[in-house]
């Protein structure tokens, strides 16, 4: 019967030979990272000396074995991140969007607290405080992106032989803080409404007022559920007002990147959420007012955009809503939230499967969860059901 193999990195028995100098050789059979066994010794006047000696170089060899290459089980964290984002750019699988996130999660949330370790030093408790304290300190969202980069990172190290495997996969499950989705009321609706469309239009405003475009992109968040990233990104060639009711395919989004002028991407958050969507009457409108506000440009042509024709990033129009709003008096409230209202609207008609699909969703557990407002009132067909239930007269025998 064969022999196991000696793992890398590991050795075998250690045996002492005397010299003639008196001094003792401390000998072991050590294999080494090209899966060969060689033999290591050291030599010192004791027994003891010898072999602590030997150990010595044995581990540094074991730690040479573990890594190879641009990254040992010795390169610094802070190594292994530049190696880790080189990786990325060259797998090239990822957005640039994702991409620039990845790098400003790892540069702000962890490196600070890790780029001195030797990625032999960095073990599961002193990632696993890292996460908590993060949570704690700073937010779920936080903790949870800064685990997202860390396993990734040393997933590329295990990868590369540098550790032997990934901490991230044995800390604390990290739990998220309950929460509830919060749509807006009508009369909430109404009251954005009337603060954007009178922001800035007062008889002692100076300079000219507001084009309507914030209106307007608020009636198409509310008509089509989409992201603002992907209103912004709407063209005349995606809408159809011949038909009733009017369509819009939403298939691409806005993007921000540093050093890159903001641009549409071809597809929204993700490829599967091209869709089709019909609108109601109110959006159609807005729709309308903006292909006339367009009808000198050609099909490509965004609905809407700056006065220098460019393109609206949505950090922009974020920024105009909430001041629009502060200024009547209005907090709180995000284009998200139109998002969120659409949803549950429709899980209230419908249910939460035609949510889902409105909202580019492929499965309706991620609409409720994050998108429709608990419903707390119980079908009243219930009163009806349990009127069985009520006392008797007695004279009903």
């Amino acid at each position: 019967m064969a022999r196991p193999r000696t793992p890398l990195g590991t050795f075998g028995q250690i045996r002492f030979e005397s010299k003639e100098n008196g001094q003792i050789r401390a000998v072991a059979r050590f294999r080494d990272n090209d899966g060969r066994l060689r033999k290591v010794s050291a030599t010192a006047d004791t027994q003891k000396a010898a072999e602590n000696k030997l150990k010595t170089i044995l581990a540094v060899r074991a730690e040479a074995a573990i890594g190879q290459g641009e990254l040992t089980a010795d390169s610094s964290f802070r190594q292994l991140v530049e190696v880790w984002l080189a990786d990325l750019d060259l797998d090239g699988v990822i957005s640039s969007r994702t991409r620039t996130l990845y790098e400003w999660n790892m540069r702000n949330l962890v490196l600070p607290a890790l780029e001195n370790y030797a990625l032999r030093e960095i073990s599961v408790r002193m990632i696993d405080q890292l996460v908590k304290t993060l949570k704690a300190t700073k937010s779920y969202s936080s903790a949870k992106q800064a685990r997202t980069v860390l396993s990734l990172a040393f997933g590329l190290a295990v990868r590369y032989d540098a550790m032997r495997s990934n901490p991230v996969r044995d800390i604390a499950r990290l739990r998220k803080p309950a929460s509830q989705a919060m749509a807006l009321r009508i009369e909430q609706v109404e009251a954005i409404r009337s603060a954007v469309s009178s922001w800035r239009r007062d008889p002692g405003h100076s300079g000219p007022p507001p084009d309507g475009q914030l209106e307007q992109i608020i009636e198409v968040m509310l008509g089509t559920s989409a992201r603002i990233g992907e209103v912004l990104a709407i063209r005349k060639c995606d809408v159809n007002v011949t038909v009733t009711p009017a369509t819009v395919r939403i298939c691409g989004t806005i993007i921000s990147e540093k050093g890159t002028p903001t641009h549409r991407q071809d597809h929204p958050k993700t490829a599967k959420s091209t869709r089709v969507v019909a609108v109601p009457g109110f959006a159609a409108e807005a729709l309308r007012v903006r292909l006339v506000a367009t009808s000198g440009a050609d099909a490509e042509h965004l609905l809407f955009f700056t006065r220098n024709g460019t393109p609206f990033t949505t950090n922009n129009v974020r920024r105009r809503l909430g001041t629009a709003l502060s200024a009547a008096g209005i907090e709180g409230v995000t284009p998200h939230a139109f998002r969120r209202t659409v949803a549950t609207v429709l899980d209230r008609a419908s249910g939460p499967e035609l949510a889902a699909e409105m909202l580019g969703h492929t499965s309706s557990k991620i609409t409720l969860q994050h998108y429709i407002e608990p419903d707390e009132a119980v079908n009243p067909v219930t009163a009806d059901i349990l009127e069985s239930l009520a006392p008797r007269r007695k004279d009903d025998g």
